[in-house]
This record gives structure tokens, sequence and C-alpha cells, in this order.
């Protein structure tokens, strides 16, 4: 199932929302453009597990800085455009629900909390973890509890035919969230390393989940 929009309008626009993609492309062009090259840069600005939690490294920023940077970074023009699309899709009504300060806040807050779930089950990898993913996991979290009933317009593939059907926010976004689940039970059990940072999704996700409604904005009157 691929999601490509939602039926759910949103009174504000989505300012930070655009501004967060449009930062992740740039930054994006930049690591394609680098000198250094893309692995090079990953290296240098990725979240590092052991580096993180020994504050030892080789790295040209602060090993804690990397959380932040790494957020903003990805290794492949499918891994952005992955993000992205359900950045856009499920972003503009978080911050609709929030506004644009506490939403900024809400997704660098789910970004570092992902990144330590990711490090602390990964604790003595040096496989750098770049990505968006943990943050706009934490958007999904939230979206599924605030708004479950929602459409979304998804692709199904069904052998050689593409079925465009709106399913709700609650089976597309649960049906994301038990592959992860399912992706990083798998990986624990064989004892792999690098990859995909399974657990930066399943721990953005939850916090996202769990924490929403303590950032909504208090009703006045």
């Amino acid at each position: 199932m691929i999601p490509y929009k939602d039926d759910n309008p949103t009174r504000t626009f989505p300012c930070f929302t655009i501004g967060i993609i449009a930062l992740n492309i740039f930054i994006f062009l930049c690591e394609v453009t680098s000198p250094l090259g893309m692995e090079k840069v990953a290296y240098a600005y990725g979240a590092i597990p052991h580096y993180i939690l020994t504050l030892k490294t080789d790295q040209p920023i602060h090993p804690i800085l990397t959380v932040f940077s790494a957020m903003f970074m990805h290794g492949g023009v499918f891994h952005l455009a992955g993000n992205m699309l359900y950045l856009w899709i499920f972003g503009n009504n978080i911050e609709d629900r929030l506004g644009h300060l506490r939403f900024i806040v809400f997704y660098i807050f789910c970004g570092i909390v992902s990144a330590y779930a990711h490090v602390l089950t990964e604790s003595h990898s040096t496989i750098p973890m770049i990505g968006a993913s943990g943050a706009v996991s934490g958007i999904l979290g939230a979206y599924v509890l605030l708004f479950p009933h929602a459409r979304v317009h998804t692709l199904v593939f069904l052998g050689f035919f593409v079925q465009v059907i709106r399913i709700p926010a609650l089976i597309v976004i649960g049906f994301w969230a038990i592959i992860q689940l399912i992706n990083g039970l798998l990986s624990k059990g064989l004892g792999g390393e690098g990859g995909v940072a399974w657990f930066a999704h399943i721990g953005g996700f939850l916090i996202g989940l769990i924490t929403i409604k303590l950032w909504l904005p208090k009703k006045r009157g």
C-alpha cells in the first residue's frame, strides 16, 4: 500500500511542514554534491550509537549534535521521497492542530526520542543512522490517535493492477506500524547490525502516539 493524500482539510497553511520538507531536500542536495561523498558525510554527521553513548568520536561535531543533524539527512532519493511523502500527507494536519511553533518542537522531540530508541537498542554500533523517519513516525503516531477515521487515498497493488482505495488512517498507519514492529523484532532475532533503524521508527511512533494530547493547545473558555 502506498498512500498519497488524505481527505482531512486544514484551517491553516502548513508553513513549517513545507519548510521541513524544503530543508530536507536542500540538505540532501548538499550531501549529493559534497566532494567528500555521501558515505563520508553520513559518517561525519550521522548519529552513531556508540559515539553518542561514550561521547568519544572523531566526527567534526559533538556526538549529541549528530542526533539533530542526522534528522535532516538521507541516504538516497527513495529514502528522502518516502519520508517526505508521509510528512506531506500527515504533517499538515498535526501542524494545524498544534500550531506552527508547537509542531516544530513536537517534530524535533519525536526525532530525538526515536534516535535514542535506536541508540539504546544498538549501543555498540558504529554505523551512522540518518533520516527523518523517526520524527515522521512521531507524526504518524499523533495522526492515528487524533484522526483514526480520516480517509487516506492509497494505491493498492493487485498483481498487475493498481487500485486506488480510500482507507481509514487507522488501517493505513496501523499496517505500517505492525510492519515496523515485525521487522524490528526480526532484526534483533537475527542479531544483525546496520540497515534500517526499525526501533527508531517504533520509538518515534510510540512517543507521538502517547504524548500528542499533552502537546495540544488548551481550549479557551
